[in-house]
């Protein structure tokens, strides 16, 4: 556990950014090893297939990763209140909302699995594998909901290094399950979403274990399972919506997959491949947004606003710095490593590749300014902002869908995230200085609530 309410901001920030940037990036290694082992071993329309369920998936998945990450912001608070029964009490709550929203995404995405595959227009010759894929992913979201749950408790007490533990151990085990499935067994593309089910598992089972044996904190008592309906309120103010921004970027993603699919399935396994080097790529940035989550959340509980504002400002410039020279590596190694995932005979597919890296890659400064703000104003209980963000980077996704991509092509496509960063951010970094200006005035010193 660490306390971020006291010792140098910088520090404190790095030292909890670091082991979250590893963990981040194995995550990314689920997915990532998926597409890789089944480009290299299934082919080029195996790659598409898995790739046209990427922002399915963001959907889903990143509704269960916003949502958790949202109902630990309110431990976090309370731990650095040092209350220690609230954040028992607020371990329970956010155990029953996570099991009612997984029986409820579980449902839906099965039953709606296939149906939005073609609705999506997903290309004839790659549908059948997206779908052996994606309906294995979705009977398994609830091993995704627990690990994100575990993991945010324990970052939400300042320890980010344990859940990059377990991450290293799932990855390696993906990769493992990856082969077995896909190269003995035969499976195809459901080997590797199989794959990806079993190590998450896996890796809840040690987060449990570990928090039995190591987290007293987190284990809570038979009265921390009463239902209070203002505490679930409480989380729900927090969790649903950050939760709901996920899902409502990931609407632009659908939206912007299906021009993608129009433009054939070479355009899609380029996409594809250039994604998985970018998300990896803007690991750095997001590893510092949600450190700032973390940070703002205890100081706010500890009503250290001051240090907010510095850890703010200390952050802008370090993850600053790391987007620019992120930015520049991904324009120049960017094709190089997309070639990794098809091999050789593929110069349609990399040159495509280099219009995403270039769009994207000059932009990342935007993306890094986005997470610090979009963190910090969910760390101090704030919603709303965040979410009217979320909706602004759904209009400039859709735009650049409909108009640029129908206009321009590929090029069209590879804009979409570098608008919707610009829409995003600018309402953002707004609220947060209209925040930290009203929370600074000795009036809003004298009591701290739960949620802003």
């Amino acid at each position: 556990m660490r306390d971020m309410t006291q010792g140098s901001p910088i520090k404190l920030i790095v030292m909890f950014t670091i082991p979250l940037l590893i963990g981040n990036v194995f995550q990314q290694f689920y997915n990532m090893a998926d597409t890789l082992i089944v480009g290299r071993t299934i082919g080029v329309d195996a790659l598409a297939a898995v790739g046209s369920t990427g922002s399915i998936l963001f959907f889903v998945i990143g509704f269960a990763q916003g949502l958790t990450a949202g109902l630990s912001i309110i431990t976090a608070q309370r731990f650095g209140a040092k209350d220690i029964a609230g954040i028992r009490k607020s371990v329970g709550t956010s155990i029953w909302i996570s099991l009612v929203f997984t029986i409820f995404l579980t449902v839906v995405s099965v039953m709606f699995t296939r149906p939005v595959l073609e609705m999506m227009n997903t290309p004839a010759e790659i549908l059948d594998d997206a779908y052996s894929y994606l309906i294995v992913i979705n009977w398994g979201v609830g091993a995704a909901v627990l690990f994100n749950l575990l993991a945010n408790l324990l970052r939400a007490l300042g320890d980010s290094r344990t859940p990059l533990l377990f991450l290293v151990v799932a990855s390696i085990l993906n990769i493992v399950l990856d082969l077995l499935f896909i190269l003995v067994f035969k499976m195809g593309v459901a080997g590797a979403g199989l794959a990806t089910v079993v190590s998450q598992l896996f890796s809840c089972l040690l987060c449990l274990i570990y928090i039995h044996k190591k987290v007293p904190l987190l284990q809570f008592k038979n009265a921390d399972w009463s239902i209070d309906w203002t505490f679930i309120r409480q989380h729900m103010w927090i969790g649903f919506p950050m939760g709901f921004q996920a899902s409502i970027i990931a609407i632009g993603a659908i939206i912007l997959q299906i021009t993608l699919n129009g433009l054939g399935a070479t355009a899609v396994a380029a996409y594809t491949a250039a994604q998985k080097i970018d998300m990896l790529a803007t690991q750095p940035m997001s590893s510092f947004g949600i450190t700032m989550a973390t940070f703002a959340a205890q100081n706010y509980g500890a009503n250290r606003i001051d240090r907010i504002r510095l850890g703010v400002k200390q952050c802008i410039w370090l993850s600053g710095s790391f987007s620019i020279a992120v930015g520049l590596l991904v324009i120049f190694a960017g094709p190089a490593a997309v070639s990794l995932f098809v091999g050789q005979g593929q110069e349609e597919l990399l040159s495509l590749s280099r219009l995403y890296f270039l769009s994207n890659g000059s932009t990342y400064l935007l993306l890094s300014l986005l997470f610090i703000y979009r963190f910090t104003l969910q760390g101090l209980g704030q919603s709303f902002i965040p979410t009217v963000a979320g909706i602004m980077e759904l209009i400039m996704r859709v735009l650049a869908a409909i108009f640029l991509t129908a206009q321009i092509g590929f090029l069209g496509a590879s804009l979409a995230n570098p608008l919707a960063w610009l829409g995003a951010v600018i309402p953002l970094g707004i609220a947060y200085y209209m925040s930290i200006k009203r929370l600074s005035k000795p009036a809003a010193s004298t009591s701290i609530p739960v949620h802003a």
